[in-house]
């Protein structure tokens, strides 16, 4: 992938993220889509942080319960997947809001 392709791609997901973590929490939660970068501050001070990283090609999560991880996208499965593992950044997101919200966040 080359870098424009990387750009458009990574700003339609944090664009889609945004949307998508606003409607699924936005009641308990302070969800800010800025100069590309997505933060979601819960009630209780914690913050997530996601954010594209150019030089990489990556998208960047910092999260208050798993930490952080990069993400590159993965063309044959269509998603930006972690680079120590085999999750990708939806699923992610999707288990940490679940057990922040008490119920099943899916944020596709």
């Amino acid at each position: 992938m080359d870098a424009s392709a990387f750009e458009e791609l990574a700003a339609k997901t944090l664009e889609s993220l945004f949307e998508a973590i606003d409607d699924a929490i936005g009641d308990d939660a302070d969800v800010d889509f800025d100069n590309g970068i997505l933060t979601v501050e819960l009630e209780d001070g914690r913050a997530y942080v996601v954010n594209k990283h150019a030089p990489n090609l990556q998208i960047w999560l910092s999260s208050p319960i798993s930490g952080a991880a990069h993400f590159a996208f993965d063309e044959a499965i269509g998603a930006w997947l972690s680079t120590r593992g085999g999750e990708t950044l939806m699923e992610v997101l999707n288990t940490e809001f679940s057990q922040i919200a008490g119920e099943q966040v899916s944020l596709s």
